[in-house]
């Protein structure tokens, strides 16, 4: 089998669903593929198929299939990608309170009078006054945003404590940088007053360069964390 693909992880109402290699989707078909997909959102996908990001933090992989459905019949008939998304996440969200314990329910109640633990380990070489944390991207989901996907920062998040940065525990480690990148650039046009979306596409083209342009990218990651910092 070629790549992206890694293993078929089985069929979902007609569909065949596939365990890609992410890192490979974003290097070479579409920086912006997260943890799953379908065709009409990434025309590179099979009408048939699935695309599920493979896993590093296993245990997530089943509460995407009813979501992927749903975004998939929504765009089929022509409801636009933002509307199909809304309805997706609502999707995920009750697909992932099937699985909350009362056990959970507790801990989740915790972890929200204290949202620092959901950190899981700061990555010192990149904080200064800006905190880079890698944290627990399954509980960011379960208890704030399904739309959590790869990093975040508190420019964008409410959750996300002030100066901080997040990266998600499933991220692959050879990906770190250019994700950095992405959420350090994102964060500084925001911190700069460009809105959200305009802001999170100059980041994907950002870090879709340093992607291609590796060597330059250590570079790109020292200038974004200085002008980060300058801000505070």
């Amino acid at each position: 089998m070629k790549k992206p693909y890694i293993k078929k992880f089985g069929n979902f109402s007609g569909f065949n669903v596939w365990i890609v290699d992410g890192d490979y989707v974003r290097n070479n078909l579409d920086v912006a593929f997260v943890n799953y997909g379908q065709h009409y959102e990434y025309k590179f996908i099979p009408k048939n198929e699935f695309w599920i990001d493979k896993e590093r933090v296993q245990g997530e992989t089943h509460f995407y299939l009813k979501p992927l459905l749903a975004e998939y019949k929504l765009m089929e008939k022509g409801v636009t990608a933002d509307r199909a998304f809304e309805k997706s996440e609502a999707v995920e969200k009750k697909e992932r309170r099937k699985k909350i314990t009362r056990e959970e329910i507790k801990k989740f109640t915790r972890i929200k009078k204290n949202i620092r633990l959901i950190h899981k380990k700061l990555l010192k070489k990149y904080s200064k006054k800006i905190k880079v944390w890698i944290v627990k991207g399954r509980l960011v989901r379960d208890l704030f945003s399904v739309d959590f996907e790869k990093g975040g920062h508190d420019k964008f998040y409410p959750f996300i404590p002030k100066n901080e940065v997040w990266i998600d525990d499933d991220v692959y480690s050879k990906e770190v940088k250019f994700i950095l990148i992405h959420e350090l650039h994102e964060r500084r046009l925001m911190s700069e007053g460009m809105k959200y979306f305009p802001a999170h596409t100059d980041a994907n083209r950002i870090e879709h360069f340093c992607r291609k342009h590796p060597k330059e990218a250590d570079e790109r990651l020292k200038f974004e964390i200085a002008e980060n910092n300058r801000e505070v």
